[in-house]
C-alpha cells in the first residue's frame, strides 16, 4: 500500500497554462499507484535525466496526475538520452502522448503498448542461525538454514485500466540443519487481474490481501473491491487454504475455508493507517481445543462450523525525512490463549535499491501471539515469541541490497530463550 519514489520526481512546468483542450483529455486523472511509469521515472531520476528539488517525495499519500507525469516526461524529452534511458523516455512519451500534445509538445507516432509485458523480480540468499538456550535441564541447541529464492513478477497490460499480474517463486534449501526438503520447489504463488480507475480498484484471482505486511502476510483466492483515496474502504471475499496460513496453524484447516475481510484506511501527509477485520470459517469442524506447540488454544463452538475473527489496526508516521515509526496490534476473540499480537518499530533512513550507498537501521519490539496472526512476515522474531530486534540494510551497488537482523527473543509460553541471527542479500532486476 506504500510506494516511495526518489526525491527527484518533479512537477516542474514546461509550459504554462491549462486550456480548454485539457479538460477534453481529462489530464487531472491519477496515474494508478502501481503503474509502471513510476518505476520508469524513478530510474530516469536515479540516472540524472530528471532532476528534483528539495525533499519532494511521493510516499503513497497521493498519486500524481497524468498532467504532472507529462510535465516530467516533457522535461526528460528535452535532454539528450541514449540506450536504456532513451527507451524509457520514448515509452513514457507514448503513454502520455495525449497530455504532452495538450502541453504543446509534439510526440512521434510511438506504440504505447510496444512492450505490453513487463518483467521484474529478484534473486536472494538468506541465512538464519537460531541459538536456543536449554530449559528444565535440557541441553542448548542451535539450528542453521540457508535458502535460495528466485522470483519473477510479470505484469501484462490488457488496456489502460486493466493489467494481469503474477508472482512465480522457485525456492531451494542449501546445506541446512532444518528438516525441510532440500529439493527445489517452483510455485505460482499469485495470479490476478487488476482494474484501476479514478477512485475505484478491483482485483480478481489469487493475490495478497490487506495487512500483508503485518499479521496477514500471505495470499488468498477471491475478489477485492476498494474505493477512495485519502479515506479508502476495502472488502475482500474468497477462500484460503491451509498452505497459506501461519506455519503450525495450517492444522486449523484440513483443506480450505471461506475467508472475508473488511478494512478502512486513512492516508494523508505523514500518516498512514488502517483498521481491519479478518474472518476465516472452517466447514469441516477442523478448529479444536487442542493445545500443543503448533496448535494452541482455539475455541470450538460445538458445531461443525468453527471460525476465527481477528481485529487489527496498523499505522505508520513519518516524523522527518529520516525518522519514522510504524506498528500494529491484532486480537483474535476466538482464541483461548496467544490471542494478541503487536509490534512497534522505529526506523532511521532506509536502503533504496536504485541508489548505491543508501542505508537504514531500525529497532523493534514484538509480541507475536500465534492465534492473532494469519501469516508472519517477520524474520528476527517468530510467532509464539516476544522480544527485541535490531537491524540494518545497505545498498553496496545499484539494485543489490544487504540486510542483517538480530533478535533477542523468548517463548511467550514457557519462556525458553533464543538468539536469532538473520542475513540476506537481494539482487533486483
Amino acid at each position: 500500500m506504500k510506494k516511495t519514489l526518489v526525491s527527484a520526481l518533479t512537477t516542474a512546468l514546461v509550459v504554462g497554462a491549462a486550456s480548454t483542450t485539457f479538460a477534453a483529455a481529462n489530464p487531472f486523472s491519477d496515474v494508478p499507484a502501481d503503474h509502471w511509469a513510476y518505476d520508469a521515472v524513478s530510474q530516469l531520476a536515479a540516472d540524472g535525466v530528471i532532476e528534483g528539488y528539495g525533499d519532494t517525495t511521493f510516499k503513497g499519500n497521493r498519486n500524481i496526475t497524468r498532467y504532472e507525469m507529462a510535465q516530467m516526461v516533457a522535461k526528460a524529452m528535452a535532454k539528450s538520452t541514449s540506450g536504456v534511458d532513451k527507451a524509457l523516455v520514448d515509452k513514457l512519451a507514448a503513454e502520455f502522448a495525449e497530455e504532452l500534445n495538450n502541453l504543446g509538445v509534439r510526440v512521434a507516432n510511438l506504440e504505447r503498448n510496444a512492450d505490453m509485458v513487463k518483467w521484474t523480480g529478484k534473486a536472494e540468499y538468506t541465512y538464519t542461525h537460531d541459538k536456543y538456550k536449554g530449559q528444565d535441564g535440557a541441553r542448548d541447541r542451535s539450528e542453521q538454514e540457508g535458502t535460495f529464492l528466485f522470483r519473477l513478477e510479470p505484469t501484462a497490460e490488457v488496456n489502460s485500466n486493466w493489467h494481469v499480474k503474477a508472482r512465480l517463486d522457485a525456492k531451494t534449501y542449501a546445506g541446512s540443519d532444518s528438516s525441510q526438503d532440500n529439493s527445489a520447489k517452483v510455485e505460482l504463488k499469485r495470479i490476478w487481474a487488476q482494474g484501476d480507475y479514478d477512485k475505484f480498484q478491483v482485483k480478481i484471482g489469487r493475490f495478497a490481501q490487506i495487512n500483508n505486511g503485518t499479521f496477514a502476510d500471505t495470499q488468498f483466492s477471491g475478489v477485492e473491491l476498494s474505493y477512495g483515496k485519502e479515506v479508502k474502504g476495502i472488502v475482500g471475499v474468497g477462500r484460503i487454504n491451509k498452505d497459506s496460513l501461519l506455519s503450525g496453524s495450517e492444522q486449523l484447516l484440513r483443506k480450505s475455508g471461506s475467508y472475508q475481510y473488511v478494512g478502512v484506511g486513512y492516508n494523508k501527509g505523514k500518516f498512514d493507517g488502517m483498521l481491519s477485520w479478518h474472518h476465516v470459517k472452517a466447514h469441516d469442524g477442523a478448529f479444536g481445543s487442542v493445545v500443543d506447540e503448533n496448535h494452541v488454544g482455539y475455541k470450538n463452538d460445538g458445531s461443525t462450523n468453527d471460525q476465527l475473527n481477528i481485529l487489527g489496526v496498523e499505522a505508520a508516521y513519518q516524523f522527518s525525512k529520516n525518522v519514522g515509526v510504524n506498528g500494529f496490534y491484532s486480537y483474535n476473540k476466538n482464541a483461548d490463549i496467544q490471542k494478541k499480537a503487536a509490534r512497534l518499530e522505529v526506523d532511521y533512513k532506509g536502503a533504496q535499491k536504485e541508489n548505491k550507498g543508501t542505508w537504514g537501521a531500525w529497532l523493534a519490539y514484538s509480541h507475536l501471539g500465534q492465534n492473532a496472526m494469519i501469516a508472519n512476515p517477520w524474520d528476527a522474531t517468530k510467532p509464539r515469541e516476544k522480544g527485541w530486534e535490531i537491524g540494518a540494510n545497505y545498498t553496496p551497488f545499484k539494485n543489490i541490497v544487504t540486510t542483517v537482523r538480530y533478535g533477542k527473543d523468548k517463548k511467550i509460553q514457557g519462556g525458553q530463550k533464543v538468539d536469532r541471527f538473520f542475513g540476506r542479500v537481494e539482487f533486483f532486476f
